[in-house]
């Protein structure tokens, strides 16, 4: 009797028509990496629907600053996949330099304690445009590394982190004020971002009236986190007109009063963002991008619907690709 043969049947060698970096490469789906009649080309093929040319999009891997911006500004960090590669990791540490802006008044118990830490980013931006030394920090540093490189604005920075004082005092007073406040934090970082992207500053301002939508955005979808955090940053004289105050939005976010009055401000955004300019030069479009998000948020909002603070489904994910891809947000 034949003894039965104990090797294994040879693996199908690679086919070698098919270029070994496609062979490699992770990031792709099987059926491409398997299929020798997909060109590489496909996946950037202007005649392509932007959704399929959205899908062969290859991963990025991402440096220290671009995965804090990720963790931390999911939204902002796909925006800024938009950006030519050259500036991205600019857009990267400007993420990073606004979510830490942000936390100052989160992260800390009374206001004085929130001033000192915007203090601490001023100290830091002065630093580095006087050439010297970074601080050790994991956003700190590579600020330092774009203001030496002359990639982000100083003086852009320095305004973010001004417009942010308001927020350690008790309440906003103000609509001008509460407007002022979007322009300056949200629409700061946006133009700020369009200044990184070689925008002139007529255009600067122009995406700073787009970031500022999308910080109302935020501010009507987060009033209930707020809230929890015994926070509200919703303009007390519109709240009177409501017949509200701050104290009664923590007290009782969901109140149909409450309700009826963030129906009311987003539908006046949308207005606002309709009448936007929206004409940006190709290679500022990242910096326009979270207006895609804001008009769909603005638009559930207004109709009464509901919002997560943080999270996206697929759907806004593809209308900022769409966006990104066609030039226009």
């Amino acid at each position: 009797m034949r003894a039965r043969s104990t090797r294994r049947p040879a693996r199908p060698r690679a086919d070698p028509a098919l270029p070994a970096r496609k062979r490699a490469d992770p990031a792709l789906p099987a059926r491409q990496r398997a299929d020798p009649a997909l060109p590489a080309r496909k996946r950037a093929d202007p005649a392509l629907p932007a959704r399929e040319r959205a899908r062969h999009i290859p991963a990025v891997a991402l440096s220290p600053i671009g995965a804090f911006a990720r963790e931390h500004d999911p939204d902002r960090f796909l925006c800024a996949l938009f950006a030519p590669a050259a500036s991205r990791e600019a857009i990267f540490v400007l993420i990073g330099v606004n979510h830490e802006l942000a936390r100052a008044r989160e992260a800390t118990t009374n206001p004085m304690a929130a001033l000192i830490r915007l203090q601490w980013w001023r100290d830091a931006i002065d630093e580095a445009r006087a050439g010297r030394p970074p601080r050790r920090h994991e956003v700190a540093a590579p600020l330092h590394g774009a203001i030496v490189a002359g990639m982000l604005d100083p003086d852009a920075l320095l305004s973010m982190v001004d417009a942010r004082e308001v927020e350690a005092e008790d309440g906003i007073a103000s609509e001008e004020a509460f407007v002022a406040w979007l322009r300056g934090t949200a629409g700061g970082w946006s133009a700020a971002a369009g200044l990184a992207l070689r925008a002139t500053p007529a255009e600067a301002e122009a995406l700073r009236g787009l970031g500022a939508a999308y910080g109302l955005a935020g501010v009507l979808r987060s009033t209930a986190v707020h809230a929890a955090q015994g926070r509200c940053v919703l303009p007390a004289d519109r709240l009177a007109r409501h017949g509200l105050s701050a104290a009664a939005v923590m007290a009782a976010p969901g109140a149909p009063a409450l309700q009826a009055m963030l129906r009311d401000m987003a539908a006046e955004g949308l207005v606002a963002l309709d009448g936007a300019r929206h004409d940006l030069p190709p290679g500022a479009i990242a910096a326009g991008l979270p207006a895609v998000l804001a008009r769909r948020d603005l638009a559930r909002l207004a109709a009464g619907g509901t919002v997560a603070p943080r999270g996206r489904g697929v759907a806004d994910r593809l209308a900022v690709a769409w966006a990104g891809l066609r030039g226009r947000p």
